[in-house]
């Protein structure tokens, strides 16, 4: 069950605390580990948010997991989830984290969507024509393939998307020809 509000509340927990103790860096890196882990194996995620399994066996597992790969304070952190009944909020905690370490940090993620994959060269030559364009510096560029584009690609940053492939340009062509606009201009 989604919970914004409450992985939110969490997540600044985390990140209030970390700037505290002066560990956000190294916190913010075992929240980028977890959140791998949580988007690559969808087992502990369904493990995490299992009702038949009990939390002290949770706790013996995600121990086994993560002990040796994160600092102390996640680990702590991680169990007070478990104590409050919380681990199965964890995927929606650590992208609140991320969001909300981005946001102190002014960086701004966006995301590319090609249809084939993009070399390193044209990713840095995208984040550098993001910065002459804009006002933003620290520039975050996830990637992404999508092969029905076919060719182009879309840019997300917030809201705001640019579309500049060719599956657009071929629904819009399909869009006029479903219209009649040239039969129409003709009468």
């Amino acid at each position: 069950m989604s919970n914004p509000r409450l992985a939110g509340r969490y997540a600044k927990s985390l990140l209030d605390f970390a700037v505290e103790q002066n560990q956000m860096d190294k916190v913010y890196q075992d929240i980028k580990m977890l959140q791998g882990l949580c988007l690559s194996n969808p087992d502990f995620v369904n493990m995490l948010k299992s009702p038949v399994i009990k939390s002290d066996k949770k706790q013996k597992i995600v121990e086994a997991v993560i002990t040796g790969r994160v600092g102390d304070m996640t680990i702590a952190f991680f169990k007070l989830l478990i104590n409050k009944s919380r681990e199965y909020n964890l995927p929606e905690i650590v992208n609140a984290f991320i969001e909300q370490y981005n946001e102190l940090n002014n960086i701004h993620t966006f995301k590319l969507t090609t249809a084939i994959p993009v070399s390193d060269t044209l990713k840095e030559s995208i984040i550098n024509k993001i910065k002459a364009e804009t006002s933003y510096q620290k520039i975050q560029l996830e990637t992404a393939v999508k092969e029905e584009l076919i060719g182009g690609f879309t840019l997300e940053v917030g809201d705001s998307l640019v579309d500049a492939s060719i599956l657009r340009d071929l629904n819009d062509v399909k869009k006029q020809f479903l219209n009649n606009e040239y039969v129409h201009n003709i009468r």
